[in-house]
C-alpha cells in the first residue's frame, strides 16, 4: 500500500446525528412525485369502488336492490343471494368453466411455446413471414368469423359441447400468446444457446432444459391471459352451446333473468363467486405476470 493511499483522508459523515433525519426527509421530498401518488390513488379508487359496490349490492334483499345506494352499506345484509346461487347449479357451472379454461390453457401452451421458439431461433424469411401472418389474428374480431366458425363446429359434430367453446377460444388466444412468448424468448442470450449447442444438446433438449425454464414469466402471463379469455368468454358459449350440460358461468347469469324481472343481487353474488378463483390465480402468479408483461416486445 502506497504512502499516498495511507495519507489520503477518509470521508466520514461529519453531520451531527440530530441533523441526519432531517436530511433524509429532504432527500425523500426531492424524490417524491405528488402527481404520481395522486394518480395512483385515483386509479385505486376507480378499481376498488366498483368492487365494493358490487359486493355491497350482493348482500341486499331483492326488493331493495333498485333503491339501494351503491356506496352505502346495506341496512339489512343477507347471505340469501349467495345461498341461492350455490344451490342453483353454481358448482356445475364452475366445473365446466374450469374445464374450459384448463383446455384452452393446455392447447395454447402446447402449440405456442414451440411456435414461438421456432419463430425466434429460425432466421429464414419464411419463418418471419409465417410469424407476421400468424399475428394478423390479433386484428380479426371473433364477431367477424362467428358464422364460419358455427358451420365448422356443426360439420365436426361438436355443437353443444365444451370443445365447441375450447377450440375457438384457444385459437383467438394464440396470436397474443405468441407475441408475449416471442418477446420473452428474445431475452434469452445467444451465449446460452451456443453453450448448449457445444454441449451437444438437440433442439428438443434446448426447448425443455433452457427455453421453458428461462421463460417462466412469459408462460405465466400466457396462462393467465388464456384462462381469462375462457373464463370471461360469452360469445362462443352463447352461439355454440344450447343445453345445460356444457353451460358455463357467463351463461349461468341468464338463470336469474326472467320475463317479469331480474334478480340483481343474485347476479352480483354469482359474479363475486365466479371472480374468486381467477383472483386467487392472479395473486399466486402476479410477480411472474408482471415480469412477463415487461418482456413483451423483446430487446
Amino acid at each position: 500500500m502506497s504512502h499516498d493511499t495511507l495519507s489520503r483522508p477518509v470521508k466520514t459523515d461529519s453531520a451531527p446525528a440530530a441533523e441526519r433525519p432531517a436530511r433524509r426527509r429532504r432527500h425523500w421530498a426531492r424524490r417524491a412525485n405528488p402527481l404520481a401518488g395522486a394518480g395512483t390513488l385515483i386509479w385505486l379508487a376507480v378499481v376498488i369502488i366498483p368492487i365494493y359496490a358490487m359486493f355491497s349490492a350482493s348482500l341486499t334483499h331483492q326488493d331493495e336492490a333498485l333503491g339501494h345506494n351503491a356506496l352505502k352499506p346495506p341496512s339489512r345484509p343477507t347471505l340469501d343471494n349467495y345461498n341461492t346461487v350455490l344451490h342453483h347449479g353454481f358448482g356445475h357451472l364452475l366445473w365446466n368453466t374450469v374445464l374450459a379454461a384448463a383446455g384452452v390453457v393446455l392447447i395454447v401452451l402446447v402449440l405456442c411455446v414451440p411456435l414461438s421458439y421456432v419463430a425466434v431461433r429460425t432466421r429464414s424469411a419464411w419463418s418471419g413471414a409465417a410469424f407476421r401472418l400468424f399475428l394478423l389474428g390479433v386484428a380479426i374480431p371473433a364477431q367477424a368469423v362467428v358464422v364460419p366458425l358455427y358451420l365448422m363446429i356443426a360439420k365436426l359434430n361438436l355443437y353443444d359441447s365444451l370443445l365447441a367453446i375450447v377450440l375457438p377460444t384457444a385459437a383467438f388466444a394464440m396470436p397474443v400468446s405468441v407475441l408475449i412468448l416471442t418477446g420473452t424468448l428474445r431475452d434469452i442470450s445467444e451465449e446460452m444457446y451456443e453453450a448448449m449447442a457445444l454441449d451437444g444438446a438437440s433442439t428438443t433438449r434446448m426447448l425443455f432444459q433452457l427455453v421453458i425454464p428461462m421463460s417462466k414469466g412469459g408462460i405465466s402471463t400466457v396462462v393467465i391471459y388464456a384462462a381469462l379469455q375462457a373464463w370471461n368468454g360469452f360469445l362462443f358459449p352463447l352461439i355454440f352451446t344450447q343445453s345445460d350440460g356444457p353451460r358455463v358461468l357467463t351463461l349461468g347469469l341468464f338463470d336469474y333473468v326472467s320475463e317479469f324481472g331480474v334478480n340483481i343481487p343474485a347476479i352480483l353474488a354469482s359474479v363475486v363467486l365466479s371472480g374468486v378463483p381467477i383472483f386467487i390465480v392472479y395473486l399466486v402468479a402476479r410477480r411472474a405476470l408482471v415480469g412477463g408483461l415487461m418482456g413483451v416486445g423483446g430487446k
